[in-house]
């Protein structure tokens, strides 16, 4: 919607507008908000788009998405005309006779920030009101006191911003199973899908006949294998390696066999964009009788692959020649990581005769992708990442956590996926990349500032990689390696997906996209349909998939920042519970945030959960002792003092 509106103040001709945009544009049309000139619309003059901030006291203020900056422009409660904070708005300038500052009445809502609040309920001034669950501002809920009486206060409810009436009752507030209801509903997630999409999943049955796909290359004589978390259900990916003639295999679900564009499961798929992963379960993108069962690369059935095969050089380890078919495989074995890691540490005592059989190749695979990443590092950098998992009990409540840490065989692994994505970019042309531009000179200095202040002093230069790589060095030798990181990758722009190649930084590629995971993204599905589009040269149909693809990849950029938002928030959520019942005890923790509102991390027997210091002395990653003041359950937030220094 952003980038259709910007178009909007540069001018877009008549046959480009997207046919999902042209309801809006009818709209603004009858609003004589734009116009037609030389088969071009255009923002009639004195009209703008913006994103709207709105004040407790009820002000709105615009920010105008041209590409040259410019002021706020105020609007009164009274011109808001339903606009709230964050929407996307058209606005028209009117005169302002007090004041030279801009003035404007919003005439249009083009996209809605928060279109449902979530709310519990609670009693102020005698009578049962809303308490927002993000901000715990009051107001009053559009339905009777007495409805709202025989709810239990703490009630937790469902709010349509725009009719202010009561959608759903999710349960109360204290009841630890709210938690993932609260999340989902905070970004208008759905858990479960229309029977008419779970009707046209379960048709596609649960097994393969090889003899209805006589097109497809019979690969089932190959030993494949997949290699995934222990608690995975929904396997994307599996492997072969030829080890005679150094050809590595890469099979994909082929889940485009199965979910046909504009169909009932597509239309919700789309709207998912991705699955979404709690410590106790999996909201998927795709039904379950899909994405578990019929798409999923289980071991010894038949399952349908889009499978790529890439000759390398045994030399240089290069892409000598990369075919991409589809093909029917028959997975011989499902690994978790940590078996593999047990194996390629040579601890094979409790191997079977199948897994003897895969280690014949998946050792000499292991050896060939760490020359892959040693020659990828060359130009570009890794970096070392760890994941905090959470263990709840029955009732949903934190037990534990643990971290889970990049091992050998997530680099096995990622190599495999890396080259047959980047093969995926080669043959794409146009459609849907992933991008990751280079980070400003401006946030390199910032972190460079950030960094002095630890003792890790680096010049500032034009080649980044190689700076980061120096940083990387220092940060290593004091011990602080993962944590300088973290800062290095929030100083650098987030990687999104794009119609047009510009390149990955961070993975250091001239050329790179999504291929290997269409049951859980549907980047990857829609690539994986422009691709077969393409091989057919089906001009017509690539044609039809190529017309939304600026929106739709703007759309799946969103919607993969909120999917990783909703997971944050269910563990935030978690971890506010857990310290409710340990306010005035100390844990130890590490300062991850010094601008504004200092932030610590806990870095104890339990690990990650974000602690908002109520002290503004301290710096960044100091190690530090601290007291649990306060643990908001509703807001997710928790709150400490510090008691000590643990740095020496």
């Amino acid at each position: 919607m952003k980038t259709f509106l910007l178009t909007l103040h540069e001018g877009i001709a008549k046959e480009e507008v997207p046919s999902s945009f042209l309801p809006h544009l009818q709209t603004l049309l009858q609003l004589k908000a734009v116009v037609l000139k030389n088969n071009h619309y255009f923002f009639e003059e004195g009209y703008c788009a913006g994103k709207l901030d709105v004040s407790f006291s009820g002000t709105g203020y615009l920010s105008p998405l041209l590409l040259t900056p410019s002021k706020d422009i105020v609007i009164e409660a009274s011109g808001l005309h339903g606009g709230m904070r964050g929407d996307l708005v058209v606005a028209k300038r009117i005169p302002n006779k007090k004041s030279r500052r801009a003035k404007a009445i919003v005439v249009y809502i083009a996209q809605r920030a928060f279109a449902k609040s979530i709310v519990y309920t609670k009693m102020s001034k005698g009578k049962v009101v809303g308490c927002n669950i993000k901000n715990e501002t009051l107001f009053d809920i559009t339905a009777s006191q007495k409805s709202l009486k025989q709810l239990p206060l703490g009630s937790v409810l469902k709010i349509d911003n725009v009719s202010n009436v009561i959608e759903e009752v999710l349960g109360i507030l204290d009841d630890p199973s709210v938690d993932e209801k609260i999340s989902l509903a905070l970004f208008d997630k759905k858990e479960f899908f229309s029977s008419a999409a779970e009707t046209e999943a379960k048709s596609h049955g649960d097994y393969v006949e090889k003899s209805y796909y006589p097109h497809r290359v019979d690969l089932t004589h190959l030993p494949f294998c997949t290699i995934d978390p222990v608690d995975a259900k929904d396997f994307d990916d599996a492997i072969y390696f030829d080890v005679e003639n150094h050809i590595l295999y890469v099979a994909i679900a082929d889940v485009s066999e199965y979910v046909y564009p504009l169909g009932n499961i597509d239309k919700e798929a789309i709207e998912r964009g991705f699955s979404i992963y709690f410590p106790h379960k999996s909201i998927p993108m795709l039904p379950r009788s899909l994405s578990e069962n019929i798409c999923s690369l289980k071991p010894n059935v038949d399952r349908l692959a889009y499978t790529f095969k890439i000759t390398l050089d045994p030399f240089t380890c290069k892409p000598l020649k990369e075919e991409l078919f589809e093909s029917i495989i028959h997975s011989s074995k499902r690994y978790t990581y940590e078996t593999i890691d047990l194996f390629l540490q040579g601890k094979t005592n409790e191997a079977d005769a199948t897994d003897q059989s895969i280690l014949t190749y998946l050792l000499p695979l292991h050896t060939l992708t760490q020359k892959l990443r040693d020659i990828r590092l060359e130009n570009a950098f890794s970096f070392r990442s760890s994941e905090v998992r959470m263990r709840l009990d029955e009732t949903q409540n934190l037990l534990t956590t643990t971290i889970e840490e990049e091992t050998p065989s997530h680099g096995l692994i990622e190599d495999c996926m890396l080259l047959a994505n980047k093969a995926a970019a080669k043959k794409l042309g146009f459609g849907i990349f992933r991008t990751h531009e280079s980070p400003s000179f401006e946030r390199m200095e910032a972190l460079l500032n950030d960094l002095a202040l630890i003792g890790i002093h680096v010049k500032l230069r034009a080649d980044i990689p190689k700076m980061i790589q120096e940083i990387q060095r220092k940060a290593d030798d004091l011990d602080l390696r993962e944590e300088v990181d973290k800062l290095i990758i929030k100083s650098q722009k987030k990687a999104i997906y794009e119609p047009e190649n510009k390149g990955h930084f961070g993975l250091g590629f001239d050329m790179y996209t999504h291929f290997t995971s269409p049951i859980r993204r549907y980047s990857d599905l829609t690539l994986h349909r422009l691709l077969k589009a393409k091989m057919a040269g089906d001009e017509k149909k690539l044609s039809f998939l190529l017309k939304e693809i600026d929106p739709l990849c703007e759309k799946i950029s969103a919607l993969e920042r909120e999917s990783d938002k909703v997971a944050w928030d269910y563990m935030d959520r978690k971890f506010a519970r857990y310290m409710a019942l340990h306010v005035g005890d100390n844990f130890k923790a590490i300062v991850v945030e010094t601008e504004q509102n200092p932030v610590a991390k806990l870095d104890d027997e339990l690990k990650g959960a974000r602690i908002f210091l109520l002290d503004n002395e301290v710096h960044l990653l100091q190690r530090i002792e601290i007291k649990i003041v306060e643990s908001n359950i509703a807001t997710a937030r928790i709150y400490g003092r510090v008691v000590r220094s643990l740095d020496v």
